[in-house]
C-alpha cells in the first residue's frame, strides 16, 4: 500500500472507531436498575426508597423516571451517590436523578414519536410585554423559558426540553408523561398566573344598575359559591390600571379558609409589601379587586391598613386548581402565553413504532445489499462493506452532535441506505463499461472512478440541496428527517469514492484481485426514446391536471391535513368498534363546536388491530374524548395519540413548505446551470416541478381507493423536497453522458445522440431507481403510521423521476435547440477533432 493509501486507510479507520465510540452504547439501561446498583452504603432508608419505586413501577412501568422522583421524595441521596458533583445546586437530590438519568440513556436520543411523551409550541402574546418589566422581547422570552422550565420540573419527567424557537415562541418536550398528568401540563403552560390588584369604583353599584361605564374602568365578574352550593354573580367597574401586580409576589402555597376551602396565600416581597401597606392605607373602606389573569377572583373590602405584607386569595378553587395556582404565583410570565400546537403519544404506541421503523430499516438493508451481492458479486460485497460504514458513521455523527432520532429520521436513514449504493452502481457499470473498451482491471478501475466522480458529485449536491432547506425550513420531525439525510448522503459520498476504492487499490496492488465480473441483465438497447416524446409528454400533464383537478375541486379543504388546516387529530385504541355514523351523531350533539368531525378506523402501527382517528376543529380533542367516553362506555376508548395544530401554525407550514419547494428548484436551477448549460438547467427544473405535480396529482387520484381518502401534511411536504432532490439524480447521469456524448463529437443528430446517451444509461437508471424502490417499499410495507403516506409519495416520485429524466428534461433540451447540437458543445466537438488529426 503506498503512502497515499496508507494515510487514506488510518483515517478511515479513525472516523469508523470514532462513530462506534460517539454511538456506544446505542441503547439505554433500565433506570430503576441503574439507581440501586450504583447506590453505595445502601442502609435501611435506601431499601424504602426501592420498595416504593418497585411498587410504582409496578402501577406505571413506563414513567420510571417519575416514579423514582416520587419514591425518593424528600430524602437526601446524595450521600448514596457521592461520586456526582451536586454542590451549589438548589435541589441536589434532583441533580442526582439527572445524572443518574444520563448515564443510563443510550446515546441514540429517541424523539417523543418513539418514546412517547407530549409537545407544545407556545407563542408569547407579544402586544402585552409591560416595558416597565422587561426591555424587550428577548429578554421576555428568556423569562418565560425559565418561568416554564420552573414550573413543569414538577411533573418529574426526565430531560424536559424547554428552549426557545424563533423571537417569539417556546418549544417544550415532556418525554412519558402520563395521561393525568397532560391535563395539569397544559395548565400550568397556559396558566400566565398574570395577577393584578385593581382598585374598584366608588360608584361600582350605582353605576351598574345604570348601565355606564367609567373612562380608564372596565366591568369585571366574579363568581361566587357559598357553603349551601348556590352560585352567585357580581359585576364589578375595576379601574384597569392595577396598583401591583404578581411579580410582586415573593411566596405562595395554599391554606385552608375558615370553612376548610382552600384558598391561596401568599408573600410579597419588602417593595410589594410598602406599596401595598400604602395604597390599604389610604384606602380604608373601599374594595380591591384581585385579578388573575384577566378573570377577577374576588373584591374584598380594605377594613383595615394591611402592613404585613400577606394576604389570601379565596375563590370555588378544588385542592388541585390551588397548588396549580400557587406555583403559577410562585413563577408568574411577565407576558402572557398561548399554545399553538401540542403532540401526545402514548408510550406504547412509541415502543411500536420503534418495532416497526427498526424492522422497515432492516429489511431494506437486507434487500438493498442482497441485491448489490447477487448482480455485482464481488464488487457488490464490497459496495455492502461501504454501506455498513455508512451506516456507522450515520449514527456516529447523530449521536456526537445529539441529533434526535424521530419516525421521518429513521425513514431518512432508510433512504440513506437505498442512496448510498447508487454511487456504487454509476462506479460499477463505468468499470464495465472502461473493461469492454480492452482496458486492463486496473486502468478500467481508475477510469471508472474518475469518470464516475462528477455526475457522483453533481447527484448528491443536488440532494443536499433539498435536504439542507429541509433543516432550516422543517419543523419538529421533518427537521430530524432534513439532518439524518444530509448526514447520510454526506456519509455516502466518503464511503463510495474513498472506502470502496481503497479496497479495490489494495486487493489491485497485491494481484488478489484478477477479474471483476458482474451480471448483466441490461444489455445497451437502441430504444427510439425521443420518437415517444410529445405524446407522452402529453399524456403527462394530462394525468397532472386531472389529478390537481380532483385534489382542488373535488376534495378542496378536505384535503388539507390538519398540519395544513389547523385543528385537532385525535386516535383513539378500542375494545368494541362503534359505528362511525353513531360516533358522528355523538360527536355533532355532544359538543359546542363540533360539527362535521372527520371520522376512519385505520389500521394500528405494527399489527392488525384497528385504532379509531377523529379530526375536529382545534381545541376540542379532549371534549370529543369526554363525550365517546361517555356515550360508549362499553368500548373503552383510550388516547394513544394527540396532534393539536393552531391556524396560525397550520398557515406558517403552508407558507414554510411552498417557500421550501420553491427554493429547492431555485437552487437546482442555479446549480445545473452553472455545471451544465441554461437549456439543461431548464430541462431539469421542469422535469422536477413534473414529478412534484405529478405525484401530488397521483396522490390525490388514489385516495379515491382507499377509506379515507389522502390528505396533505408537513410528512408529505418532506416526500416532496425529497423527491426534488433525487428525482433530479438520474436527469444528472443522462445529462453528464450527453454532455460526454457532445464533448467526444459523436456522428449523427442531436435526436441520435439523445437517444443514444438514454440507451447508455438506461441500464444504471433502472438499477440506481431499482435499489432506492427496495428501501422505499419496505418503507412503506413495514414502516406504518405517517410514514406509510411518506413511502408511498416517495415511491411515486421514484417512478416519475426515472420517467420524466427520459421524457421531459431530455426531450425539452432537445425542443430547446431545436435539434441541433447546442453550439458550444459542437465547438468543444471540432477542437478535440483538430487536436487528435494533429501529429
Amino acid at each position: 500500500m503506498n503512502r497515499n493509501n496508507l494515510w487514506k486507510f488510518v483515517f478511515v479507520i479513525a472516523v469508523l472507531l470514532w462513530s462506534f465510540y460517539e454511538m456506544y452504547p446505542p441503547v439505554g439501561k433500565d433506570l430503576a436498575v441503574e439507581f440501586k446498583e450504583k447506590a453505595v452504603r445502601q442502609d435501611d432508608a435506601f431499601k424504602g426508597i426501592l420498595d416504593r419505586l418497585q411498587k410504582l413501577q409496578t402501577e406505571k412501568p413506563e414513567r420510571t423516571f417519575a416514579n423514582l422522583v416520587d419514591a425518593v421524595g424528600t430524602n437526601d441521596i446524595t450521600h448514596y451517590f457521592p461520586f456526582y458533583e451536586v454542590k451549589g445546586e438548589l435541589n441536589p437530590t434532583r441533580a442526582v436523578l439527572n445524572h443518574l438519568q444520563k448515564d443510563a440513556a443510550g446515546k441514540i436520543k429517541r424523539g417523543l414519536d418513539l418514546q412517547g411523551g407530549t409537545s407544545f409550541v407556545v407563542g408569547m402574546e407579544t402586544d402585552k410585554i409591560d416595558t416597565n418589566k422587561v426591555a424587550t422581547k428577548e429578554q421576555a422570552l428568556s423569562q418565560a423559558v425559565e418561568v416554564l422550565r420552573k414550573r413543569v420540573d414538577r411533573f418529574g419527567v426526565a430531560e424536559p426540553v424547554i428552549q426557545p424557537q424563533g423571537s417569539d415562541r417556546i418549544l417544550i418536550q415532556l418525554p412519558g408523561l402520563s395521561e393525568s398528568d397532560k391535563e395539569s401540563a397544559r395548565e400550568q403552560i397556559r396558566k400566565a398566573a398574570f395577577l393584578e390588584f385593581r382598585m374598584v369604583h366608588d360608584d361600582s353599584d350605582r353605576l351598574r344598575e345604570e348601565g355606564m361605564s367609567v373612562p380608564g374602568y372596565e366591568w369585571l365578574q366574579t363568581k361566587e359559591t357559598s357553603q349551601t352550593g348556590a352560585t352567585k354573580f357580581e359585576k364589578v367597574l375595576v379601574q384597569k390600571k392595577p396598583i401591583l401586580t404578581g411579580s410582586a409576589i415573593q411566596s405562595a402555597g395554599v391554606g385552608r379558609s375558615q370553612f376548610g376551602e382552600p384558598e391561596i396565600e401568599f408573600t410579597l416581597n419588602s417593595e410589594g409589601a410598602e406599596t401595598f401597606g400604602r395604597v390599604t392605607t389610604e384606602n380604608v373602606g373601599r374594595r380591591m379587586a384581585i385579578v388573575l389573569d384577566g378573570q377577577l377572583q374576588s373584591a374584598p373590602s380594605i377594613r383595615t391598613p394591611i402592613t404585613g405584607g400577606r394576604g389570601q386569595i379565596t375563590g370555588s378553587y378544588t385542592d388541585k386548581a390551588a397548588r396549580e395556582l400557587a406555583n403559577a404565583l410562585e413563577n408568574p410570565l411577565q407576558v402572557p402565553v398561548k399554545i399553538l400546537s401540542e403532540s401526545s403519544v402514548d408510550p406504547t404506541l412509541g415502543k411500536d413504532t420503534v418495532k416497526s421503523g427498526f424492522h422497515a430499516a432492516v429489511i431494506g438493508t437486507l434487500l438493498v445489499a442482497g441485491f448489490m451481492a447477487v448482480y455485482y458479486l464481488f464488487a457488490g460485497m464490497v459496495a455492502n462493506v461501504a454501506l455498513i460504514c455508512n451506516i456507522i458513521i450515520l449514527l456516529g455523527v447523530m449521536c456526537a452532535y445529539g441529533t434526535t432520532l424521530t419516525l421521518p429520521g429513521i425513514a431518512g436513514i432508510v433512504l440513506t441506505i437505498g442512496m448510498a449504493v447508487d454511487a456504487n452502481v454509476l462506479i460499477f457499470e463505468r468499470i464495465r463499461e472502461e473493461s469492454a473498451k480492452g482496458k486492463s482491471l486496473r486502468g478500467a478501475v481508475a477510469a471508472g472512478y474518475d469518470r464516475a466522480f462528477g455526475t457522483i458529485f453533481d447527484s448528491h449536491v443536488t440532494t443536499l440541496i433539498s435536504s439542507i432547506i429541509l433543516i432550516f425550513m422543517g419543523t419538529g420531525p421533518i427537521k430530524g428527517f432534513g439532518v439524518t439525510l444530509t448526514i447520510g448522503v454526506a456519509a455516502s459520498l466518503f464511503t463510495a469514492l474513498v472506502v470502496t476504492r481503497l479496497i479495490f487499490d489494495f486487493l489491485l496492488a497485491r494481484n488478489l484481485l484478477k477479474s471483476l465480473p458482474m451480471l448483466h441483465f441490461f444489455g445497451t438497447p437502441k430504444i427510439d426514446f425521443m420518437k415517444l416524446a410529445k405524446p407522452a409528454f402529453i399524456l403527462s400533464w394530462t394525468i397532472i391536471l386531472i389529478g390537481l383537478g380532483y385534489g382542488i375541486f373535488g376534495r378542496g379543504h378536505s384535503m388539507l391535513g390538519t398540519d395544513f388546516a389547523g385543528g385537532d387529530d385525535l386516535t383513539l385504541r378500542f375494545a368494541q368498534k362503534v359505528d362511525p355514523a353513531q360516533l358522528r351523531k355523538a360527536i355533532t350533539e355532544g359538543t359546542k363546536d363540533v360539527k362535521e368531525p372527520s371520522i376512519q378506523y385505520q389500521t394500528e402501527i405494527g399489527g392488525n388491530a384497528e385504532q379509531l382517528r377523529i379530526t375536529s376543529p382545534f381545541g376540542t380533542a379532549e371534549e370529543v374524548q369526554k363525550v365517546l367516553e361517555k356515550d360508549f362506555p362499553s368500548a373503552k376508548f383510550d388516547r394513544v395519540r394527540s396532534e393539536k395544530v393552531g391556524p396560525i401554525i397550520g398557515q406558517e407550514i403552508q407558507q414554510a413548505a411552498i417557500i421550501a419547494s420553491l427554493m429547492s428548484l431555485f437552487g437546482i436551477l442555479v446549480y445545473v446551470a452553472f455545471r451544465y448549460e441554461f437549456s439543461f438547467a431548464v430541462g431539469a427544473v421542469v422535469a422536477v416541478l413534473h414529478d412534484v405535480l405529478m405525484t401530488i396529482g397521483v396522490y390525490c387520484l388514489t385516495g379515491l381507493f382507499t377509506s379515507h381518502g389522502r390528505e396533505l401534511n408537513a410528512t408529505m411536504v418532506a416526500a416532496v423536497l425529497t423527491i426534488i432532490g433525487f428525482s433530479i439524480n438520474d436527469t444528472i447521469v443522462i445529462f453528464d453522458r450527453i454532455r460526454e456524448d457532445l464533448k467526444l463529437g459523436v456522428r449523427g443528430s442531436f435526436k441520435d445522440l439523445i437517444n443514444q446517451a438514454l440507451n447508455q444509461t438506461l441500464s444504471r437508471t433502472i438499477i440506481t431507481s431499482g435499489t432506492v424502490f427496495l428501501a422505499t417499499m419496505s418503507l412503506y410495507l413495514f414502516g406504518g403510521g405517517a410514514i406509510n403516506d411518506f413511502a408511498f409519495t416517495f415511491l411515486v416520485g421514484i417512478i416519475t423521476g426515472t420517467y420524466s429524466s427520459i421524457y421531459i428534461a431530455s426531450a425539452l433540451v432537445l425542443w430547446w435547440h431545436k435539434g441541433v447540437r447546442p453550439k458550444a458543445s459542437n465547438q468543444v466537438a471540432m477542437e478535440n477533432t483538430v487536436s487528435t488529426a494533429r501529429p
